[in-house]
């Protein structure tokens, strides 16, 4: 297995990724759409979307956000989004591949942290955060603005 930058053409895999129960729950964005959304965050500095390519399929996809600070003595964080396996790979070590990679970028990149948000539904995925050394730490806050 691989761990590579998503092209243009990984894009049906990934949003079938997405329709997961414990993710959008079936719902698919239309791929014109995400072909603009996709081309729009290629022009994000240190903004990737990342897959998990096992023998030219994709069984898993994340997306890394490097950010400057002015606070931390200017130190960088990572933020790491959008986490998914697909179910039929779940349990064969893809997701920790997945997150290890995202964090030996953001050690690259001299992060001073990198952390991640989980919906409260999600129990499988904090029980696997908390096995690779995520800490909960604080509180997440969100506000819907539909």
């Amino acid at each position: 297995m691989i761990i590579r930058k998503a092209e243009e053409r990984d894009l049906p895999f990934i949003l079938e990724l997405f329709a997961q129960p414990d993710m959008d729950d079936g719902e698919i964005l239309p791929l014109d759409e995400a072909k603009k959304i996709y081309e729009k965050m290629k022009a994000y500095p240190d903004y990737c979307i990342y897959v998990a390519d096992l023998d030219g399929k994709v069984v898993g996809t994340f997306s890394l956000a490097i950010m400057d600070n002015l606070a931390h003595v200017g130190s960088k964080s990572g933020l790491i989004e959008d986490v998914i396996v697909s179910q039929k790979f779940q349990g064969q070590g893809i997701g920790k591949q997945m997150i290890r990679h995202a964090i030996n970028i953001c050690k690259e990149n001299a992060c001073y942290k990198v952390c991640l948000s989980s919906n409260l539904k999600r129990h499988n995925a904090h029980m696997f955060y908390s096995s690779i050394g995520f800490k909960i730490h604080g509180y997440s806050f969100l506000m819907e603005l539909d």
